[in-house]
């Protein structure tokens, strides 16, 4: 690791460690660190992870599993797999202990990333959904094409145009190959673009569609009651 924690930063590691050693479960212990955890990018062994997707959107499961890593052989593989590959916690808890255990800001931060970014790639693919069987009858269906026409239905232009001013707006270079972190950024760009340039009605009608597909596709139940 390349970087020195914050006296918050080692107070979040030493509560997880010590609440597993009390015998409370590791997720909750997880969840109150988090609400103790401050840095919001790290770079470790040459890899930087934000989980604070700009200032505003918490990715909660790359924060658990930078937690989680001090702690790895306290756990049961199988549970923390679940946790961080399937977004799968061990036990269901309600939304109004969900916000307790991780914060009211945490929490605020969690909602945006699930509206700001997972729903947000939903709307994406929900859309390509609708694109594809519209065009079933045809042959040959190219997935780039289908990709840019979800998002010209959507956002009024094609993915590569909306990465290309995302980036100008964040000042990055225009290089060929991205990050999943810059990814993340982007799709969260694509919301608040999403909420600055479409009609109340047809965001309403968007976030909807996207929730739906969600729901169908068996993701994770998201804390956001």
């Amino acid at each position: 690791m390349n970087n020195k924690l914050t006296p918050a930063d080692e107070a979040a590691i030493r509560h997880l460690k010590q609440a597993i050693a009390s015998d409370k479960h590791w997720y909750l212990a997880l969840l109150e660190a988090i609400s103790l955890w401050q840095t919001a990018e790290e770079t470790i062994n040459g890899h930087t992870y934000r989980y604070l997707i700009a200032g505003e959107a918490l990715d909660w499961l790359t924060l658990s599993w930078r937690l989680l890593e001090t702690v790895g052989e306290l756990l049961p593989e199988d549970e923390k797999t679940a946790l961080l590959s399937h977004g799968k916690p061990p036990f269901e808890l309600s939304a109004d202990e969900f916000k307790k255990l991780i914060g009211s800001n945490r929490y605020h931060q969690h909602l945006n990333y699930f509206y700001g970014i997972t729903t947000e790639e939903a709307l994406a693919l929900a859309v390509e959904e609708e694109v594809r069987k519209e065009r079933q009858p045809l042959s040959s269906t190219n997935k780039h094409d289908t990709a840019n026409e979800a998002y010209q239905r959507i956002y009024g232009t094609t993915g590569p145009e909306l990465f290309k001013e995302f980036r100008l707006e964040k000042g990055y270079h225009q290089t060929r190959t991205t990050s999943p972190t810059e990814l993340k950024e982007f799709t969260y760009w694509c919301f608040s673009y999403r909420l600055k340039y479409c009609d109340k009605e047809r965001v309403a009608s968007d976030t909807k569609k996207a929730l739906e597909w969600l729901k169908n596709n068996a993701h994770p139940v998201a804390k956001c009651d």
